[in-house]
């Protein structure tokens, strides 16, 4: 992985200070809450529903553990509420609880003392105080971590797909080229007030696992019939009030041209975006409306930087082989280590099938260690979690993991033989569920139980879809489905792309959710990105565990074959059936719903 230079780390150090003046200016009074809000969200500081929100950027996802263990240090020393805080917003949770009659599995009590892995690689922590901010950025650029442009309108987190470097189908390694636009973008001074916030995706291997069509600009590596390495940009993707996928406007840029045509890109974006309207101001609005004449200026910027600017930013063979250096595979030998598994057991054949994937290295494996465990929200780890998950990286993938889109963190580097005692120790700390890819395997935002942007909670309904699908042999025999969950809009949880999507909405003030079916990441399995279909109008939380078990009985019913994944069902057969299904189960929650309510009222 990248190893930081002396100006890198000096960079981050600088920053974390320049926070800490900021912070202490703030708590003088000499700057108003109006003042610091655009210089904390820049570091990557939100004030959410109770307390203050920090997001830490893990740029395409690779992070070492000794930063895991830096981790494990702040979630358990710094993300600690006080009691009353804690207290309170245990009751408004409570209270948002009893007011969704029928939902009977209460969401997990509020914990504190974790960290959250998002789809977008960073790691949240929901309880910091702002008043020890700096002493967190502090410790962060101790292991080169920061949270710079993690929020505002700013270029965010670089993301890649999480088998760069590893996987059998990857065209290149395109590591080394999120890395170099990493440094481009940080603190890029033209760039700090976009019309709105900006993602960049990278993919390297021949299918799409970064889900690139739904980023503001996709990165797809490629090669020519020449052998020479370019990339696939596709620009205007994206999420929220409009699900748009992304235009491709370049099919084959040479890779040395990379960063003077993302330049060109932004550079329109930034001239025309929209700065009146916040649900308009994304690129994909822009791309969208003016179509072929957005591709015509981006054309003419780029002529222009490389004409009259004289393509500053050019990529050297040289600057790209000095961060190519930084990726190489490993020199590190098995651990070793002895194992009581039977390696025989279905149990181990599961998780060895659904958890372990094939390395471009046959000596070595790919294991995914699943955070979607009963009692926790997908994706959280607490600090003992996180510095096991250091010691796992430590004894198995010579010191480095990766957070992936899925919420779930990966182990690159494993050998093979040591798969059994992996899994023991994986199995120790409740990470070996075999359901990589299945559906329990779910993709959640915090929702309302954190964010105050959020229309509904999407913790209890995760938690209750997690109760309801606990047989493994149940959750196997659906197969592959991809479930997203968003407690708004915003679609944090990515609910466009979800084979079964549920967003939260507000109805009335109350907490109801509508459910798509058929969304695509862009993935082998799901076929080219596009966005789900609402199968009927909204739902209310008691209703959905419902509605979604209504949706997979009618796909065991109609599946061609056991063979025949869900999505393929619902393609071949149409959503009719499925809909006609939800609203069924619709029907049916309501019946029992008033028939407590008669044997209570008797």
């Amino acid at each position: 992985m990248y190893q930081y230079t002396q100006f890198d780390r000096q960079f981050v150090q600088l920053r974390a200070q320049q926070f800490r003046d900021q912070l202490e200016r703030w708590e003088r009074g000499e700057l108003t809450d109006e003042q610091l809000l655009p210089l904390r969200l820049q570091n990557g500081w939100y004030v959410q529903r109770y307390a203050p929100m920090a997001r830490i950027a893990v740029p395409y996802g690779e992070i070492s553990s000794a930063q895991l263990r830096m981790l494990g240090h702040i979630a358990r020393e710094y993300d600690r509420p006080d009691q009353a805080l804690l207290d309170s917003a245990q009751q408004t949770q409570d209270a948002l609880q009893a007011s969704q009659p029928g939902l009977t599995l209460a969401a997990p009590p509020l914990k504190y003392g974790y960290g959250h892995f998002t789809t977008r690689t960073n790691v949240q922590f929901n309880w910091i105080p702002l008043s020890k901010a700096a002493d967190v950025m502090d410790l962060l650029a101790s292991v080169n971590m920061h949270g710079i442009q993690t929020s505002g309108n700013t270029i965010r987190n670089i993301t890649s797909e999480a088998l760069e470097g590893i996987a059998p189908d990857e065209i290149v390694d395109t590591r080394p080229y999120a890395e170099i636009m990493r440094q481009w973008s940080t603190l890029h001074p033209e760039f700090a007030f976009l019309p709105r916030k900006f993602k960049i995706a990278f993919n390297g291997a021949e299918e799409d696992r970064a889900a690139t069509g739904w980023y503001d600009v996709g990165l797809q590596a490629r090669r020519n019939d020449a052998g020479e390495v370019g990339f696939t940009i596709k620009v205007g993707g994206g999420m929220g009030r409009t699900p748009v996928i992304g235009t491709v406007v370049r099919e084959f840029l040479p890779w040395s041209e990379l960063l003077n045509y993302v330049e060109a890109v932004i550079r329109v974006y930034n001239r025309y975006g929209r700065r009146d309207n916040k649900w308009k101001a994304r690129i994909k609005i822009l791309v969208k409306a003016e179509g072929q004449q957005f591709i015509d200026e981006v054309e003419a910027e780029y002529k222009a930087i490389v004409e009259q600017d004289g393509a500053p930013h050019t990529l050297t063979r040289a600057e790209l082989k000095r961060v190519q250096a930084n990726f190489v595979v490993p020199d590190f030998r098995p651990a070793n280590l002895p194992s009581q598994v039977d390696v025989n057991s279905q149990l181990y054949q599961r998780w060895l099938k659904q958890n372990v994937r094939a390395h471009r290295l046959p000596e070595l494996a790919v294991v995914t260690l699943s955070f979607k465990r009963l009692g926790w929200a997908p994706g959280d780890a607490d600090a003992d979690t996180l510095d096991a998950l250091a010691e796992l990286a430590d004894t198995f993938s010579a010191g480095e993991a990766r957070l992936t889109h899925e919420q779930n963190l990966l182990l690159p580097w494993v050998h093979r033989e040591d798969l059994p005692a992996l899994y023991e120790r994986a199995r120790a700390l409740g990470l070996a569920q075999p359901n990589i890819g299945l559906l329990t395997d779910m993709i959640a935002c915090p929702g309302g139980d954190f964010c105050s942007l959020a229309n509904a909670r999407a913790i209890p309904i995760a938690a209750a879809l997690t109760e309801l699908y606990q047989d493994i042999d149940e959750v196997t025999d659906l197969g592959p489905i991809d479930l997203h969950i968003s407690g708004c809009i915003n679609s944090c949880g990515h609910h466009h792309s979800g084979h079964i999507g549920i967003l939260g909405v507000d109805k009335d003030g109350k907490e109801w959710y509508q459910v798509t079916l058929g969304g695509s990441d862009g993935s082998a399995l799901s076929g080219a990105a596009h966005p789900g279909k609402v199968v009927g109008p909204s739902f209310s939380a008691a209703e959905v565990p419902g509605v979604v078990e209504a949706v997979l009985t009618t796909y065991r019913d109609l599946r061609a074959s056991q063979a025949e994944h869900f999505i393929d069902t619902l393609r071949r057969v149409g959503h009719d059936p499925f809909k006609a299904a939800a609203n069924g189960a619709r029907l049916d929650a309501g019946h029992r719903t008033r028939q407590a309510a008669e044997t209570a009222s008797a």
